[in-house]
């Protein structure tokens, strides 16, 4: 493939703009990306123009705008996985009491959030329609980590970069791993968001590839580990229903 410079500056720009809570500088972003400045002003001109990256009037910091979102929510509008997955969310979130969320693997580095089903009852987890979830932290992560064929040093390579309120040490993360080819789900108590258990079970290609996860969020102190097993249950079928 012939490469475009400009394309992969724009794009690097995006993603790291992306990766970044704060508004960055011109300088900032050029030496981030080893970039000319003038080539980094031109490229991030553009962006704004197109409504993709926002400057602020004052401290002449760039950042994304909401252009960036009506593409995500229009890739997210356009697939028909959410249709197809939005009752299955519906029913579980509904028997189990517990947030749902569907997302889209990309490999390593973001899950993608394609569609939510909400819990019924007084207290509620919320997430973003298209937003973006570390590939290999959570629940969602252990199972990503399993189904990506790496090596036990490459994944504690990965590991050393992962956030996490409550970091479990890497030899219980990978035992909890491994342990995905038998239980065919993961859990994470509390270790991703304090607090929070997260349950999730992957969505199989023919190839037995992993392109899809489903994952449901409650309170810790609610979903014991009866529950867990029963809302497993409920979700492997779902998924197995999807994959097909």
């Amino acid at each position: 493939m012939r490469p475009v410079p400009a394309v992969s500056r724009a794009l690097s720009i995006l993603r790291l703009l992306a990766a970044n809570a704060e508004p960055m500088t011109l300088k900032a972003i050029s030496e981030e990306l080893d970039l000319v400045t003038s080539t980094c002003l031109h490229i991030l001109r553009v962006l704004v123009d197109e409504g993709m990256v926002k400057v602020e009037p004052g401290t002449k910091r760039y950042a994304l705008d909401v252009g960036v979102l009506a593409l995500a929510r229009s890739v997210v509008e356009n697939n028909p996985f959410p249709a197809r997955v939005q009752s299955a969310l519906d029913r579980i979130a509904e028997r189990r009491n517990v947030t749902m969320i569907a997302m889209k693997v990309s490999g390593l580095d973001d899950l993608v959030v394609l569609a939510l089903g909400k819990s019924k009852g007084p207290f509620r987890l919320y997430v973003e329609v298209g937003s973006r979830v570390p590939a290999l932290t959570s629940a969602t992560g252990r199972i990503v980590a399993h189904h990506s064929g790496l090596s036990d040093s490459e994944l504690a390579r990965h590991f050393k970069s992962l956030t996490w309120e409550n970091p479990p040490s890497f030899e219980t993360w990978l035992k909890e791993v491994k342990s995905v080819q038998r239980k065919g789900f993961a859990v994470d108590r509390g270790n991703y968001i304090n607090g929070i258990s997260v349950l999730a079970v992957p969505i199989l290609d023919p190839q037995g590839r992993m392109t899809h996860a489903l994952a449901a969020l409650g309170v810790a102190d609610t979903l014991p580990a009866l529950k867990l097993q029963a809302l497993a249950a409920d979700m492997k079928v779902e998924a197995e229903a999807l994959a097909q």
